[in-house]
């Protein structure tokens, strides 16, 4: 039985980005989740590497569905899975309780567990127990490398871009993700770099920012993002927000270690309110800007605002195509939904190119 990912060296040469070996394809658990933003694992997943996704499990009062089919551990197992992927958050990172009579049900069906919470499988005696007897695996992902040093503040060669947004779980990774695969495409030298659980699940490497001890998260960013070529351009998977009440220290801590000369403000309209937290009103697009811009200037004295990302998901075409066309003229800035693509896209694609 291991209790963390199986590291090995990465192919490009960057440090702290070792590559993971994890058990699948996956059974998808969401729990008993209400909420589709605390679903955002199992949702990144399927839209990511969809190849890896055999289908997903839900106990009684769950709300949440990613569409793949229904199983039972078992049935997965039969389908092709080989783990059980916990796609879901709980507040704190908790495992609740309720939770290991399905997890030890999957252990028994032959599937392994993979676990990006803040606890972990390898914590909890019971699933320990049942991993030893039946020979399977217990893969903590949220657990950063060891010896991070304290950021040490120089100015690193080659490029970086680092997504912020108003809020947690609206699209800084999938904005990442798109805007990488995106100049990718183009034949750019870009790389994403993955700084979350989910992130690191789809890109195979990167450091879980959350799980590191608040003096050395600028540390990790460094470590994530260490020198490259002139042209290269390190696309950063950005964490929670600087507005957040409960998560703005992580969202400072990467800016400073990332180093951005580029950032992508990100932003679900509609949303009044920091998730989870409704006395707290999210921020508008111009408030971001300005306060990324004056806190990162402490590490990068150039850092400029590249775009605008929208999540348009809950709206119709029409509607995200009158939204990305206005704020684009309010703010003389590219605004684009990397999702719905498109010429938009391709702007904001070419201002983080520039």
């Amino acid at each position: 039985m291991l209790n963390r990912p199986t590291t090995m060296d990465p192919d490009d040469g960057s440090a702290g980005a070792g590559l993971l070996a994890l058990p699948g394809p996956f059974l998808l658990f969401l729990g008993d989740t209400v909420s589709d933003g605390y679903a955002k694992t199992a949702f990144g997943l399927r839209d990511w590497a969809p190849e890896r996704c055999v289908g997903e499990l839900a106990l009684p009062g769950a709300s949440v569905t990613t569409g793949l089919p229904a199983m039972s551990p078992a049935a997965a197992y039969d389908a092709g899975a080989r783990a059980l992927l916990i796609g879901v958050a709980t507040p704190g990172g908790l495992i609740p309780e309720n939770w290991l009579p399905v997890l030890l049900e999957a252990l028994e069906a032959g599937l392994d567990l993979v676990s990006g919470m803040h606890a972990r499988l390898a914590d909890l005696p019971p699933l320990v127990i049942a991993a030893q007897q039946l020979g399977r695996r217990l893969v903590d992902v949220r657990v950063p490398p060891p010896n991070i040093p304290v950021a040490t503040g120089r100015k690193r060669s080659g490029r970086r871009l680092l997504t912020v947004g108003t809020d947690c779980a609206l699209g800084k990774k999938y904005t990442a993700l798109a805007i990488a695969r995106g100049l990718v495409a183009r034949g750019q030298d870009a790389t994403f770099r993955a700084t979350g659980q989910t992130g690191i699940m789809i890109a195979g490497g990167g450091i879980p920012i959350d799980a590191v001890v608040v003096d050395f998260v600028s540390g990790a960013a460094e470590l994530l993002s260490p020198d490259a070529a002139p042209a290269h351009l390190d696309v950063i998977e950005g964490q929670g927000s600087l507005f957040h009440p409960a998560y703005a220290a992580v969202t400072l801590g990467l800016l400073h270690g990332s180093q951005p000369d580029l950032f992508v403000v990100c932003h679900q309209p509609g949303r009044a309110h920091v998730l989870g937290y409704p006395d707290y009103p999210v921020p508008s697009i111009d408030e971001v800007i300005t306060t990324t811009v004056a806190m990162g200037r402490l590490t990068n004295p150039a850092i400029r605002c590249a775009g605008v990302s929208l999540n348009t998901a809950h709206l119709s075409e029409d509607q995200a195509d009158v939204l990305i066309t206005s704020q684009a003229r309010r703010l003389a800035l590219p605004v684009a939904d990397p999702l719905r693509g498109g010429p938009a896209f391709e702007q904001l694609l070419d201002a983080c190119a520039a």
